[in-house]
């Protein structure tokens, strides 16, 4: 179990990264990280290097948690489904297996049919705080559309979603935040509820087919039309459980990191609001800039030596995708935040390779009418001066301010 100081350490390392980064690019070859158990890959041309070196840098151990569960929520746990691989935790054929429904459903003309339907739910939630003249953008925004957005793609009901988002977020805490035994114990349980409404989808989707992503997994892991096995349930769960996650946590995070330096710095808000055409490159030079997801471990298959260090099989790398888009070597001025810097697109943070993010495209699009609404209809919008500046989250997977306190 990880000691009290230590976690504290750690905490403080996840909330600025940075100059551990900028350490680890100068250095000859790799950086051992003792709060990261592993060796430490910051520099652009060797994060690209180990993402398209998929055979010899395993994904199998991408996500391991940060905390050890009491017994009593060990307990807990078994009454849901999985853990079971996913598309993040799988290599080779069995993840091209997991990934082939996501592609098409995540693919351009399916993307561009939500995109009506996630302005309409942006919309609607402006329009709950706009006359206020103040919020809490992260509970009140951030949070709450991309779970609208990724609920709508799975198939959900609408009232479904915020218990859906809450087990999400509450997976996230039960792994990677302290936790006594008796709240693990809980988020546990609230972890079991979201599985087994995803069971539910999963059943349901099996015996009366739709034209929505939970749907189009059935059909691809679990092909035919006879009753679902109970490892094939699992498996389902499992992997609608990560794509539920993985597709509001990350959006949730970069829509408030995109804010948060945006109004810290009024001639870039200004510079938007005059010319709506820069939203685009905004939202590259956020993701550039503060990566929403820091890292992704990788686990060497075989010795391997890379950027001159010698590492043998069973090894922990940390692919650094946030020290990556911070490279002086790629990127001029690497550590500053412009939205008018030339040809950003090209940066890390939905990955590279065979492990790149399918949903970038969706999670663009968010960030993109968040930008046009918030300028438009929000024009004043500022951080409210008589808060604290924004803290940072503790973690690599969902890097984002923990509130966004604005006033307009």
């Amino acid at each position: 179990m990880t000691s009290y100081d230590d976690q504290v350490r750690r905490d403080e390392l996840y909330r600025d990264p940075y100059p551990l980064y900028d350490r680890a690019r100068r250095a000859e070859g790799l950086t051992y990280v003792p709060e990261f158990d592993a060796w430490l890959v910051a520099r652009d041309r060797d994060v690209r290097e180990v993402l398209l070196r998929a055979e010899e840098f395993s994904s199998a151990n991408s996500l391991l948690p940060d905390v050890a569960l009491s017994e009593a929520a060990l307990g807990v746990l078994p009454r849901g489904f999985g853990p079971r691989p996913t598309v993040v935790s799988s290599d080779g054929a069995a993840h091209r297996r997991h990934r082939a429904p996501l592609n098409r459903g995540l693919s351009p003309g399916r993307v561009a049919a939500l995109v009506p339907y996630a302005r309409a739910c942006a919309q609607e939630l402006v329009d709950g705080f706009a006359a206020d003249g103040s919020a809490e953008l992260v509970e009140a925004y951030a949070r709450r559309l991309p779970g609208m957005v990724v609920g709508r793609l799975i198939g959900l009901e609408p009232a479904d979603v915020p218990a859906a988002v809450h087990g999400g977020y509450r997976a996230e805490e039960l792994l990677f935040r302290p936790l006594s035994p008796e709240e693990q114990v809980a988020a546990a349980e609230d972890v079991v509820a979201l599985q087994h409404l995803l069971d539910g989808y999963v059943r349901d989707r099996r015996a009366r087919p739709r034209d929505d992503m939970c749907s189009a997994m059935v059909a691809a892991l679990a092909p035919g039309d006879a009753e679902l096995t109970l490892e094939q349930r699992h498996e389902l769960v499992t992997s609608l459980q990560n794509l539920l996650i993985a597709g509001f946590l990350t959006t949730s995070a970069l829509i408030g990191t995109t804010l948060l330096h945006l109004l810290g710095d009024r001639r870039q808000w200004r510079m938007l609001r005059a010319d709506p055409s820069l939203v685009p490159a905004a939202v590259e030079e956020a993701a550039r800039h503060d990566t929403a997801i820091q890292a992704f471990r990788r686990t060497t298959t075989g010795p391997v030596t890379l950027a001159g260090t010698k590492l043998p099989a069973g090894a922990t790398v940390l692919v650094a995708f946030g020290a990556a888009n911070r490279d002086e070597e790629r990127y001029e001025r690497a550590d500053a935040f412009d939205i008018t810097r030339p040809g950003n697109r090209q940066h890390l943070a939905f990955g590279h390779g065979p492990h790149g993010c399918p949903g970038s495209q969706l999670a663009r699009e968010q960030l993109c009418l968040t930008l046009e609404l918030f300028t438009r209809r929000l024009p004043e919008l500022r951080l409210d001066e008589d808060r604290p500046r924004p803290r940072m989250r503790p973690t690599l997977i969902h890097r984002s301010p923990q509130d966004l306190y604005v006033t307009w």
